[in-house]
């Protein structure tokens, strides 16, 4: 047997305690639209655990509305940003080995400092996007 390439392949944790592979990420819309399609019957509980490589910081807003989204530094640094339903924000530095949730319903973003790797949990459900 032989390892898998999380960067290429995602895996998908489903309902009944289930784990699979994902077709090779493209990094495009249309995965994001398939992979929706593929999992529709698992609702909120499915979950997407990715992991991405960044240099610049994100040009997007991204809420997740029907569960948390965990992320967690893998290499360099990377600065969370939250805006909560209740008007609230929060910003988090986080380095290797360290992780944020971002709360169901929270708009998050983040500011890479040189290079940074996180792998991400999130429940994808009906994720919407806004420009930064």
């Amino acid at each position: 047997m032989a390892g898998i390439p999380i960067e290429r392949f995602p895996i998908h944790l489903g309902l009944s305690a289930s784990a699979g592979q994902e077709p090779e990420f493209t990094g495009d819309l249309s995965w994001y639209e398939a992979y929706g399609v593929r999992h529709a019957a698992d609702g909120a509980e499915g979950r997407l655990v990715t992991v991405h490589s960044f240099s610049s910081d994100w040009n997007m807003w991204e809420m997740h509305p029907h569960g948390d989204e965990v992320v967690l530094c893998l290499e360099g640094e990377m600065a969370l940003h939250q805006e909560r339903p209740d008007g609230t924000d929060d910003t988090a530095t986080i380095a290797a080995g360290e992780y944020v949730i971002n709360p169901a319903g929270t708009w998050h973003t983040a500011d890479i400092a040189c290079h940074a790797k996180a792998l991400f949990i999130t429940a994808g459900e009906g994720t919407r996007h806004r420009p930064r």
